[in-house]
């Protein structure tokens, strides 16, 4: 990865933005998309758009969500501590212990997730799932009003864990889910501003994924742009660590490329495209079945306005909605790759009906 690049993807990670609080990551993100994209701006959903070749044809929409799971202050009792609730989908055993920073209205509060130590529980009690409601957020406040000071009830919040690197090209962030995806999309136009397409692309990072059932700012964002064809970019469960059964879940390994999903919401003309692409780019790659929905903004774009081609492509992670998710760098570059030679297939009279 082009060292330019990775310092964008480490900023991009490192700066919280919980589902419906996106409004700081978006703002790194277009920053990079001016450096090359013909235009850039965003909307009132909080979705980002940048377009490469806008008045060209046909109309191809890159999404990848820029939010993450996160936490929000739901209350602040009379010695200052703060309860809390959950954003998107947690194991909630995952909070004991963690240190947190809280996104407040002066700038942001770092507090610690407390809980009864285990010298002080009954027997049974130790051997219980924590669960949220029985858990606390410490600010070091001496009371209510202290507290308030800092921070109100709705502030959002995220696991204060930053970006690692590890050997083998190895990364380590909490918010690979799916950051990485709104990362993606815009190295894909980056390669296209270098090398454009006939298409008209506007990557998108999009709002709300991890929270919204009826569709999101992946929803909105196809609405205004009516695409005829989408590539969705998100990640996918890593199988290659102990004790998954493969059978069941898949085999997905980090460094062994992005996967390509057939089944629900996905266009079997814009997967056999995607196939094609990566075989002609000799990009590696795996085939990933979903039989129901994808659970990613692919529902949303496959459904929006008269209907879109809609294509999933997604990075292997591991030990996803952790604060440690991991990928592979080299699954990034290959994603972007991927999308870029996906992007130079099309022209005015590619057919994207089934037929």
């Amino acid at each position: 990865m082009k060292p330019e690049s990775l310092v964008f993807l480490k900023s991009l990670l490192d700066t919280p933005g919980p589902s419906s609080f996106e409004a700081a990551p978006a703002r790194v993100w277009r920053a990079e998309a001016e450096k090359f994209a013909d235009t850039v701006h965003a909307d009132v959903s909080g979705n980002s758009f940048a377009a490469v070749n806008p008045d060209g044809g046909p109309r191809l929409m890159f999404a990848g969500h820029i939010d993450e799971i996160g936490i929000m202050v739901t209350h602040i009792d009379d010695e200052g501590f703060l309860s809390f609730d959950t954003i998107g989908g947690w194991d909630h055993q995952v909070f004991v212990g963690q240190r947190v920073i809280l996104l407040g209205r002066r700038g942001s509060t770092t507090g610690v997730v407390g809980k009864r130590a285990i010298h002080l529980m009954e027997r049974e009690d130790r051997e219980k799932v924590s669960k949220v409601e029985e858990l606390w957020i410490d600010v070091g406040a001496a009371n209510r009003a202290e507290a308030e000071g800092r921070v109100r009830i709705g502030d959002p919040g995220v696991l204060a864990a930053g970006v690692l690197e590890f050997p083998n090209g190895r990364l380590v962030s909490r918010c690979i889910d799916n950051r990485i995806g709104a990362f993606v999309v815009l190295e894909a136009l980056r390669l296209l501003a270098a090398d454009r397409p006939r298409a008209s692309v506007t990557a998108v990072a999009t709002t709300r994924e991890e929270i919204a059932s009826s569709g999101g700012g992946a929803r909105s964002s196809a609405h205004q742009l009516e695409p005829d064809v989408a590539i969705v970019v998100d990640v996918t469960h890593a199988t290659d660590y102990p004790g998954i059964e493969k059978r069941k879940h898949g085999d997905y390994r980090l460094g062994g490329g992005p996967t390509l999903a057939r089944g629900a919401s996905v266009s079997e003309v814009v997967f056999d495209m995607l196939v094609e692409a990566a075989e002609a780019e000799k990009i590696p790659y795996a085939i990933e079945a979903s039989s129901r929905d994808t659970h990613t903004d692919a529902e949303a774009i496959f459904n929006a306005h008269r209907g879109v081609a809609t294509g999933l492509v997604s990075v292997p992670n591991r030990y996803m909605h952790s604060p440690n998710e991991m990928v592979a760098l080299e699954d990034l570059e290959r994603t972007a790759r991927l999308l870029a030679a996906f992007a130079r297939k099309l022209s005015p009279e590619t057919d994207l009906v089934p037929r």
